[in-house]
């Protein structure tokens, strides 16, 4: 079966990497106008192209004033690496956009191994739009980084039901079952859900590196924490 496996689809953790661009747009929000969206909308596609410098250039057109705007360079300055994204997601907080702000710097902790408070950020993320897959699905990328299982699967199964038409979660679940040794279920999720026979390989050797970690973590507690997938991977959204 393992070897079924290997050649049917693989899992490449997003290690919150995963974007949500308003997830909820209270009243209080001031609504870009007409040409500000534009600009906004075109900003997103060419970020989702890789185009980031460009998609920084059309943003800096736009007034930082407008939460829409700071949430957008926020994302594209993580993207970059650059540690101006963190107090833009913390300008975040307390505004309409809160729960992006939370994810944002849920992704930006999680970037550089700091699960404990990736795990705070992204369960209060959660809280505030517990019907955001992306944010269910990073949530348990760090769980799953954390070797909690039982969260892990919770919030995979979450993001799965919840963003049917995203594979994402459904990767990171073969993942899971792959590093529980659970092959016959994780060959059926991959089958169900298309995924191709790189996406499996890479779900398995995600799983082998969460499994050696555990087993070197007594003699050094250094590497209790697993590497997040960078953004430059491609496989950021």
């Amino acid at each position: 079966m393992k070897a079924v496996i290997a050649i049917a689809a693989t899992v490449v953790l997003a290690g919150c990497a995963s974007h949500s661009v308003v997830a909820s747009r209270p009243a209080s929000c001031v609504k870009p106008n007409g040409d500000q969206e534009l600009a906004l909308n075109l900003a997103d596609d060419m970020a989702n192209e890789g185009r980031l410098y460009a998609s920084l250039a059309n943003l800096e057109g736009l007034p930082e004033d407008l939460v829409q705007v700071r949430l957008r360079k926020a994302r594209v300055l993580r993207l970059m690496g650059r540690n101006e994204a963190e107090p833009l997601y913390r300008s975040l907080l307390g505004t309409c956009l809160a729960a992006d702000g939370e994810h944002g710097l849920g992704q930006l902790a999680a970037a550089r191994n700091d699960n404990a408070s990736a795990t705070e950020h992204l369960e209060r993320a959660a809280k505030m739009t517990p019907t955001e897959g992306k944010i269910r699905n990073d949530l348990g990328v760090v769980y799953l980084n954390q070797r909690r299982i039982p969260e892990a699967r919770f919030e995979f199964m979450t993001a799965m039901e919840l963003q049917q038409s995203d594979t994402l979660a459904a990767l990171n679940m073969v993942t899971l079952l792959i590093y529980q040794d659970n092959w016959k279920q994780a060959a059926e999720l991959a089958s169900m859900a298309k995924l191709t026979p790189k996406q499996v390989a890479d779900a398995q050797a995600r799983a082998e590196k969460i499994r050696g970690s555990a087993k070197n973590a007594a003699a050094s507690p250094a590497n209790r924490l697993t590497e997040v997938v960078d953004a430059s991977s491609g496989t950021v959204k």
